[in-house]
Order: structure tokens, then C-alpha cells, then sequence
């Protein structure tokens, strides 16, 4: 590896260990066996390098969720608890890189490229979603479906998240997301 993916891996490593808004030049160069001056050459600065590793880690964590929420359903258990067990499994043990997808939101408020990039990955997120709860591959969902059943399901997911990660002891499990969810169903029929 070269100076310039040395420095991607530490500022990756950075990013998910303090945070975006703690991470310093130094931390970087530290965490990657670089020097102050490749972070100039590579990147341009430290902020560019910083946008760069935020995105390749939002693209690990997407992979990651990926796999995680496309996994295989318990024995008798309902499709719809299992995707939410998983999910909170998945908060569970990649904390370090759901938090860094809140904070890129934040990020992306005085970063246009970043939140340019954002937006793309959430069409994708919606898209993935819908294609989840469907099983219609990706490429074959309508409009419509990616707009209501893929952005609900992301919106869930965003209120989920901030319910474990401020009070994971009262946050709510599977079963109970799922029979919010069906309350929600059954108030709209009445």
C-alpha cells in the first residue's frame, strides 16, 4: 500500500475510534505511518481526506448492513421480527460505524460533496429496503415503492438507532417494533 491509501486506512480508523469532529491531522498521520505533508499531496487537506474516509467507511458500513439484514430468518420466526433482530444486532455490534453514519449527516450540513454523495447513498439505502422487504430484486422496483415502502423503512430505522443508541436499555426489540408496526397498520384500517 502507498502513502495515499495508508492515509485512508488511518483516517478510517480515526473516524470510527474518536469520531469526525475529534480526529485530528496528527491522529491521522499516526494511525497511518504517513507524514503531515502526504495528507496535502494526497488529499489536498485534511478535511477532503476526512470527506474521503467517511464515504469509503459509509460504503463498508452499507456492505455490512447489507449482509447483516439480508441473513437467514430463525427457525418459525416471523420475516418481519427477524429483519428487526437483525438490525438491532447489527447496532449492536457495529456501533462504532452506525454512529459514524450519524455523524456524516451532520458533516454533510457544511460539506456539499458529502452531502451530495449522502443523498446517493440514501436513494440506495431506500432502494436496498424496498428490495428487502419485497424480495423484488432492486432493479425491478417501481418508483412508488422505493418512495413509501423503502423510505419508511429507512425513517424506521433512523428513529430505531437513536432509541438504542441514548437508552439501549428501553429501547425496543424486535417483537415489539414489529407490533408497533402492525398497530400503526391495523389505526389505518379503522
Amino acid at each position: 500500500m502507498g502513502h495515499k491509501e495508508d492515509l485512508l486506512v488511518g483516517a478510517k480508523r480515526a473516524l470510527l475510534e474518536k469520531g469526525y469532529a475529534r480526529t485530528t491531522a496528527r491522529d491521522i498521520v499516526a494511525l497511518s505511518g504517513t507524514n503531515l505533508g502526504s495528507i496535502g499531496y494526497h488529499y489536498g487537506s485534511t478535511e477532503a481526506l476526512m470527506t474521503a474516509a467517511m464515504l469509503s467507511a459509509m460504503e463498508d458500513w452499507g456492505d455490512r448492513l447489507g449482509l447483516a439484514l439480508a441473513g437467514p430468518a430463525e427457525d418459525g420466526e416471523d420475516p418481519l421480527i427477524g429483519f428487526w433482530r437483525r438490525v438491532i444486532g447489527s447496532i449492536q455490534q457495529d456501533r462504532a460505524l452506525w454512529m459514524a453514519s450519524i455523524e456524516v449527516t451532520i458533516q454533510a450540513e457544511h460539506n456539499p460533496r458529502l452531502r451530495e454523495q449522502l443523498a446517493e447513498g440514501v436513494e440506495q439505502g431506500r432502494r436496498g429496503m424496498a428490495s428487502l422487504m419485497t424480495g423484488v430484486p432492486e432493479d425491478q422496483l417501481d418508483d412508488e415503492t422505493v418512495r413509501t415502502l423503502g423510505a419508511v423503512q429507512m425513517a424506521l430505522m433512523s428513529g430505531i438507532l437513536t432509541q438504542w443508541f441514548t437508552d439501549p436499555e428501553n429501547a425496543p426489540g424486535p417483537d415489539q417494533i414489529v407490533a408497533g408496526i402492525r398497530a400503526l397498520a391495523r389505526l389505518s384500517e379503522a
